[in-house]
């Protein structure tokens, strides 16, 4: 007699994670705990490592003399231009790098020559050029942005499926609806992806643009406090840029939920 069937489970869970809602807060929670555990025994000297009460409180002082609402809005100011203009710049070329070959055959050896310079050294270069007010660390904040924006798109333009493109060409459609309802849609995940990239570099720039030539900005803010040994600021001024690092990250999840809902 033939053996009875049985079913086959799916093995393929890890490649259809599934939400656990609760499972970061309460990771950040415990680390938190451990953290004070830690102030509060001696493990972690005041001096080196101020304990988490230590830090709120260092943040509610900020907060209620302005100090702290001076510094990150004039950070948030920086970031929200350089990250508007390099974007915006670098989805131009990197689209048009994916779609036109004389584009990509100018415009890549450019990018993959210009890429790998790390763009803070650049910083002196350009306050000689701007000074050493916003236009110099917007423009650092910019360049940053541009290049993995760029590549990016051309390399999400580059994923798009072939054969969509070959069977809208075989029906006539025009190019300029083939690249509106086919190239730009599949690429799509991808330039939001380098996006997510290209904020985080932005956060990064800031920071150190801050600290080289900043009278203002959470990069000053944390390099002041370093000098003065206030270790309780300079870590309270490291929590916001986590925190500015979330609501980034937060913010284009909910532009992915909303652009990529066809998905």
């Amino acid at each position: 007699m033939p053996a009875e069937k049985q079913p086959v489970p799916f093995r393929g869970a890890g490649f259809d994670p599934t939400p656990r809602r609760f499972a970061s807060w309460i990771a950040f929670a415990g680390i938190l705990l451990a953290w004070q555990a830690a102030s509060s025994t001696g493990l972690l000297p005041e001096l080196f490592m101020p304990s988490p009460d230590a830090v709120l409180s260092a943040l509610a002082r900020m907060s209620a003399s302005g100090e702290l609402w001076l510094h990150l809005g004039t950070s948030i100011r920086r970031i929200v231009l350089g990250f508007l203009l390099g974007a915006f710049a670098g989805l131009l070329l990197g689209l048009a790098m994916g779609i036109f070959s004389m584009a990509r055959a100018v415009g890549l050896p450019i990018v993959s020559a210009l890429f790998p310079i790390p763009k803070i050294a650049l910083l002196p270069l350009l306050i000689l050029w701007f000074g050493i007010g916003e236009t110099s660390k917007v423009a650092t904040i910019a360049l940053g942005v541009f290049f993995p924006t760029a590549v990016a798109a051309k390399t999400a333009v580059d994923g798009v499926a072939r054969n969509l493109i070959r069977m809208a060409q075989s029906f006539g459609t025009p190019a300029s609806a083939i690249v509106w309802k086919i190239v730009l849609p599949g690429a799509l995940p991808g330039i939001l992806g380098g996006l997510r990239i290209a904020a985080s570099i932005a956060l990064i720039l800031v920071t150190a643009a801050e600290m080289i030539g900043a009278e203002y900005g959470v990069g000053a803010l944390v390099l002041g406090a370093g000098n003065l040994m206030q270790t309780d600021k300079l870590v309270a001024g490291v929590v916001l840029l986590s925190l500015m690092g979330l609501a980034v990250s937060f913010g284009i999840g909910l532009l992915e939920r909303r652009l990529l809902r066809w998905r």
